[in-house]
């Protein structure tokens, strides 16, 4: 049921505690809520059904099995750009992406309608990261660095994925053309979004490691990054040269 003109697009695997804590802070807000919840075994869209307490503020798609990230985004997108919704919002839901960050891009959003993408960047002035390790720090950093190096953008942090996307920016995207399923999702999707001509603007916020339940990074996320990134890179180079 679409009760407001935003829609925040949240997937879960697994997250019913950190849901206990985001969801009433959402509900506030002037926007509905969709969880794409990929088949959750702890209790996850019963969490999300009990606030949202018949009130029709917050929708569960659910999917069968653990799909991935990318597909949960894509599938979430689909649906509310079908529902009519205007702007569309990508946020965690372990606890990473802070509320007040969320306020401070809306009122970014809303005061630039000039501007098609909105992206919550860690590695520009203002903003930064709490309780990740050095290790960590310089890989995200190292990563962003050689995706804007290889792919010949000015975004600075290319795999946030604290995002807010204008419904008119995802219409002419090829959103079924997006393969990648860890973080390389956000960097295929700042490509895309830039080949179609999107103005972009990144706001500063801070990100803070998930204090509950367990990260879903791994090495095959950052393998899959890198590839991708490399071969992007090489594609541009070689039109380029045409």
């Amino acid at each position: 049921m679409k009760l407001h003109s935003t829609v925040v697009v949240i997937p879960t695997f697994n997250e019913a505690e950190n849901l206990e804590l985001l969801l009433p802070q959402l509900l506030p807000l002037e926007f509905d809520i969709l969880i794409v919840d990929d088949s959750s075994q702890d209790g996850t869209v019963a969490v999300a059904e009990r606030i949202d307490a018949g009130t029709g503020r917050i929708s569960i798609l659910s999917r069968p099995s653990k799909m991935g990230l990318g597909s949960a985004y894509i599938q979430g997108f689909h649906q509310s750009l079908e529902a009519g919704y205007e702007t569309l919002i990508q946020m965690d839901a372990d606890g990473s992406h802070r509320v007040a960050d969320l306020q401070q891009m809306i009122a970014v959003a809303t005061n630039s309608p000039g501007q098609d993408l909105f992206i919550g960047a860690r590695w520009i002035p203002g903003g930064k990261v709490e309780n990740w390790s050095k290790h960590r720090e310089l890989l995200s950093r190292g990563a962003n660095r050689y995706s804007k190096l290889a792919l010949g953008t000015n975004v600075n942090d290319m795999t946030a994925g604290f995002r807010i996307y204008r419904a008119a920016l995802l219409r002419k995207m090829n959103l079924d053309g997006i393969s990648s399923q860890g973080y390389s999702f956000q960097i295929e999707m700042t490509r895309e979004a830039l080949r179609v001509g999107a103005n972009v603007q990144e706001v500063p916020i801070t990100f803070i490691e998930r204090t509950i339940g367990k990260s879903k990074m791994s090495s095959e996320i950052v393998v899959e990054a890198m590839v991708k990134v490399t071969q992007w890179g090489i594609s541009r180079v070689i039109k380029r040269s045409r």
